[in-house]
């Protein structure tokens, strides 16, 4: 199937994607390049792939074909990639035993990069609070480099969860630079949840009640913090 209209209407809806009301409304999101859309193959979540005309690639799931200026249109990127997919969102499975918790993170590049670092270093499941930047915003699936396909990803209401978890017996740690264990003698418990706080704020006064520990990690005392997307990384690396 070709396109090669940006009025057609397949065309106007596929564009919407870019927009999350629309993203929650089709249980569906757009993604952007090949490398993104391989690791997505690898799973059964690909709708149909697109590629700009004259783009060869080879796959069993539905090819629609279009024109330059239909992908520049729907595309979110300066320099549209010649192949994109639709994607059904991720399905949630059961949490298991390491989990790390975003309480209110804004920025899509520490969210794409903490989802890297958690399939890096084994992490089960990554549970974000529903007040944080969508999961499927663009700059996030492509911060992620496609391994937003291999972790099981949750969004919801973290004081509830956190409080399930504690019922099953998950040690809840959050991290704090002035009132905590030190990373290199923090005792890793069976079951566990790491949870990394907004980047201006941290973790939220409601979730700080919920914690049975506190572990910072140790540094030169001229740098007065590090990146969250960083911070989480180090820590799941000591971890592992």
């Amino acid at each position: 199937m070709y396109y090669s209209s940006i009025n057609n209407e397949f065309i106007k809806e596929l564009k919407k994607l870019n927009q999350k009301k629309y993203r929650d409304l089709k249980n569906e999101f757009l993604i952007e390049g090949e490398h993104l859309v391989k690791e997505a193959l690898k799973t059964d979540l690909v709708k149909y792939v697109i590629v700009k005309e004259g783009t060869k690639f080879n796959t069993n799931k539905k090819i629609i074909t279009v024109s330059f200026n239909v992908l520049k249109y729907i595309s979110n990127l300066d320099c549209p990639q010649p192949i994109m997919a639709v994607c059904h969102k991720l399905q949630n499975n059961d949490i298991n035993n390491k989990v790390v918790i975003l309480d209110n993170i804004q920025d899509p590049g520490n969210l794409g990069t903490i989802i890297r670092s958690c399939v890096a270093f084994n992490i089960d499941t990554l549970i974000i609070s529903s007040d944080s930047v969508d999961l499927y915003n663009s700059k996030v699936i492509r911060a992620s480099q496609g391994m937003i396909f291999n972790l099981n990803i949750i969004t919801t209401n973290l004081f509830d969860i956190i409080k399930t978890l504690k019922l099953k017996n998950y040690k809840i740690v959050g991290t704090d630079v002035n009132d905590g264990v030190n990373l290199s003698d923090f005792k890793k418990s069976e079951k566990f949840a790491i949870i990394m706080g907004n980047e201006g704020s941290g973790i939220s006064n409601n979730i700080q009640k919920l914690l049975d520990e506190n572990i910072y990690i140790p540094m030169n005392k001229k740098c007065e913090s590090l990146n969250v997307g960083v911070a989480c990384s180090i820590i799941l690396y000591e971890l592992m």
